[in-house]
């Protein structure tokens, strides 16, 4: 079934898998209570933001009401010692006027689409065109750039945050009402869950992930070069030198895009004698996940990350067919982050899951079309632990 996936809450067995399998024998030792709290964060023209604070005892995060973005991630290494393991800002201003989608939701639709124009049952659209020639995350005023009504919660051991936005029809282009929530929730084995939710009353099409960049070293420490990175995909999409699908899905064998062995994201970033790497300035291309559940509903392994001189790992579980893997390949220094750093080319890497860029308009892709009546649902969980 190629449908957005419809209703359906994902199984309690892969949670469990998770909490028995992914988590350092040592980090079972006496979890502190969960606590949440809350701060202002300054505003913009919508209204106040607030920062909350979400911590387990082991793991700390921090949410944005603004944009959703996730602020800051702390986590301990091998010998316990926490650090923040996300790219950001540490003023709100910088999140308005200059980010490069640090962290936050992106939305109607994460990834590009090409010259901002789709059509859905025989009606075409235009979208703004912020990344020309085509239309980026959402245009020029995506999920990213507004402010989430948000309600903490605190269950079974856990806390976390829903959060909750409406896109009008015709916002950004886009064809009928959206309403969004997206749930991060801590989770007792040092993991970040994000639930999404969205229905509409007009026919829309609808792909929503988090702009994450990592940095298992520490936000600040520098390159990511030697992040050995494994992705469970034999196939990736091809890009046009506009950063726009072909509409192919080609094997990774025998070519810089084969993560299938973990391997250092350095060492073929910027391989020059192959097209694909020099279009993207290196790595910024859509893996095709290799999932047993093709209805999309179900938690499959996509990615982990393993930086050793920490001994911290990132492993990402998703019920989305898709993950793009961008290597910070466009920061150039002109960034100040939450250390006091400046951010330069391959700093920091994101693993965006997701359907695939420009779906809309290539039918043998997954289908991102959302109807009335239909409920747009997918998860994601960033799972942190450390090895030897």
């Amino acid at each position: 079934m190629n449908a957005v996936r419809l209703i359906g809450r994902v199984g309690a067995v892969a949670i469990c898998v998770l909490a028995a399998g992914l988590v350092n024998a040592n980090s079972s030792s006496a979890y502190a209570s969960p606590s949440i709290t809350k701060e202002a964060w300054g505003s913009t023209p919508e209204g106040q933001v607030h920062r909350y604070t979400l911590s387990n005892g082991r793991m700390r995060v921090r949410i944005l009401t603004y944009g959703g973005i996730l602020q800051s991630i702390e986590v301990p290494d091998r010998k316990g010692r926490k650090a923040n393991v996300t790219l950001g800002f540490d003023n709100l201003p910088d999140y308005v006027a200059k980010s490069p989608y640090f962290g936050c939701i992106t939305g109607r639709y994460a990834n590009r689409i090409a010259n901002g124009q789709f059509t859905l049952d025989g009606q075409a659209y235009q979208l703004p065109i912020n990344n020309a020639p085509n239309s980026l995350h959402g245009g020029t005023v995506g999920f990213d750039k507004h402010i989430w009504a948000t309600t903490p919660f605190k269950r079974n051991g856990e806390v976390g945050l829903v959060m909750t936005f409406t896109s009008p029809d015709g916002d950004q282009g886009y064809p009928g009402t959206l309403r969004s929530r997206v749930t991060y929730t801590l989770t007792k084995t040092n993991g970040i869950r994000m639930d999404y939710k969205a229905t509409t009353d007009k026919p829309t099409v609808v792909n929503l992930t988090n702009h994450a960049y990592f940095n298992l070293a520490g936000e600040g420490a520098g390159t990511i070069d030697n992040h050995l990175l494994y992705l469970k995909a034999k196939r990736y999409t091809p890009v046009d030198p506009t950063l726009i699908p072909t509409g192919t899905l080609d094997p990774v064998a025998g070519t810089p895009m084969d993560f299938t062995k973990p391997t250092a994201i350095g060492a073929r970033n910027r391989d020059g004698g192959f097209e694909q790497l020099v279009i993207g300035r290196g790595y910024d291309h859509n893996w095709v996940l290799d999932r047993r559940d093709n209805t999309f509903t179900k938690l499959e392994l996509a990615a982990r990350v393993v930086e050793k001189s920490s001994g911290r790992v990132l492993t990402i579980y998703t019920t989305e067919p898709g993950i793009q893997f961008y290597a910070g390949n466009f920061l150039d220094g002109t960034l100040i982050g939450t250390s006091g750093r400046m951010y330069r080319q391959g700093d920091g890497f994101a693993l965006e899951t997701q359907h695939y860029p420009d779906s809309p308009n290539h039918p043998n892709f997954p289908t991102t079309v959302l109807r009335p009546g239909q409920t747009y649902q997918t998860t994601t969980i960033y799972q942190f632990s450390t090895g030897r």
